[in-house]
């Protein structure tokens, strides 16, 4: 893993409020994106620039498109990550992560395990546990799961060996306790950072963290932004001092 030997990694997790204004809340990423271009990644909540908008599902699905447009230019070296609601080839809409570097999209992923409490399985087609993979950028292992998908322990197996997990989501604040405990348990099961990026809405946990091999949390409620500086070597070396293999 040829970043592990140089500076620092550094962290920009935006814990923001969706907007009914599809157009606020993506003028407000670009800024924020902006305002960032020196971090090596920023992540965005679960479908934060449209939100679950199931009365007008139609615009959500076509905002895609100028989203997608929109933000490709402004990522170069950087990593963003977010969640967009589309339509797929054969005409299913799907929640999908996306991982743009290098003004492209470099992976993406569609939901597996959809959250019938909040009615996801009506409006979108699932993925499956086959899209959820590892993948690596500049050397760093990084596996993904969204939201509802981090309940699931035989999903933490799909990404051993990762050296970040990513989990965008729109977690409600009535379970805010697990989405911390799920998380930590995650980084310390799996031996890797864990960078939650959740939604600031009304109703939910917020909760955003990045949680280090041995179970540290950054955690700040307060924050619409959550900046750090974490250093990979961590990883290492917790696997060598407990190792479990």
């Amino acid at each position: 893993m040829p970043y592990l030997s140089k500076q620092p990694y550094s962290i920009a997790i935006l814990q923001l409020k969706t907007s009914t204004s599809y157009e606020k809340n993506l003028i407000e990423l670009v800024e924020y994106i902006q305002s960032n271009l020196d971090k090596n990644l920023i992540i965005a909540p679960e479908v934060y620039l449209t939100g679950f908008d199931y009365n007008n599902f139609e615009k959500v699905i076509e905002f895609y498109d100028k989203a997608i447009n929109t933000i490709l230019p402004l990522i170069n070296k950087q990593i963003l990550v977010l969640t967009l609601i589309k339509r797929d080839k054969k005409g299913n809409n799907i929640n999908q992560a996306t991982v743009i570097h290098n003004h492209q999209i470099v992976y993406t992923q569609n939901k597996y395990k959809l959250f019938k409490l909040g009615n996801e399985d009506n409006y979108f087609k699932a993925g499956t546990k086959e899209d959820i993979e590892v993948f690596e950028i500049n050397g760093i292992k990084y596996g993904l799961l969204i939201c509802f998908e981090l309940r699931f322990k035989d999903l933490w197996r799909e990404l051993e060996g990762v050296d970040i997990i990513l989990i965008p989501s729109m977690w409600g604040k009535l379970r805010k306790n697990h989405l911390e405990i799920l998380s930590q348990a995650l980084a310390i099961m799996n031996q890797c950072f864990v960078i939650v990026c959740n939604s600031a809405n009304i109703d939910m946990a917020k909760s955003s963290a990045i949680i280090h091999p041995w179970g540290e949390m950054s955690i700040n409620d307060e924050k619409k932004i959550i900046i750090e500086e974490i250093n990979l070597k961590e990883v290492k070396k917790v696997r060598r001092l407990i190792n479990m293999n």
